[in-house]
């Protein structure tokens, strides 16, 4: 039985699996996105996203515990000095996941993890959420008046 279980090993021992997830955070940190196995790319997520949320109150404490998990000084300053200001007012859900198929010498599952701001082509067709409460009911009550009198007063116009 597996109750309990949840961290995947990677069948490597606990230094090596340590230093692999930091090496790769550093990677994704630097290139904004890389190519992984699906299994590496969902531990590094439960890696990095902890480290991201961290670095978005940029306080010595909080530098100092990244610079421990990360091991890489230009890195650490990298992500609270760019990444962190960029994914702010995000709530989560720093990486995205993409399978890209199977490896062609092993058959492994591969997959790119990336950094969600950073891929302009996801993020371009969408507009900018609306964080408000009466937008989500419906929209403001005063909107609809005033877009029924701009209709009226250009019809007039035509006229």
């Amino acid at each position: 039985m597996r109750h309990g279980k949840k961290f995947n090993h990677l069948g490597r021992q606990t230094a090596h699996r340590k230093a692999m997830l930091a090496n790769m955070a550093c990677s994704l940190i630097e290139h904004k996105r890389i190519n992984t196995t699906v299994a590496k790319a969902k531990a590094l997520k439960q890696f990095v996203e902890p480290m991201i949320t961290k670095s978005k109150s940029d306080t010595t404490h909080n530098r100092r515990i990244v610079m421990s998990k990360l091991r890489q000084k230009d890195v650490v300053a990298e992500l609270f000095r760019d990444v962190a200001p960029k994914i702010g007012d995000r709530p989560g859900g720093y990486t995205r996941i993409i399978k890209l198929g199977n490896r062609l010498g092993d058959n492994a599952d591969m997959a790119m993890i990336e950094l969600v701001d950073y891929n302009e082509l996801y993020n371009a067709g969408k507009a900018p959420k609306k964080t408000t409460r009466r937008s989500r009911r419906g929209g403001s009550k005063s909107a609809a008046p005033k877009a029924a009198a701009t209709e009226t007063k250009a019809s007039n116009e035509e006229e």
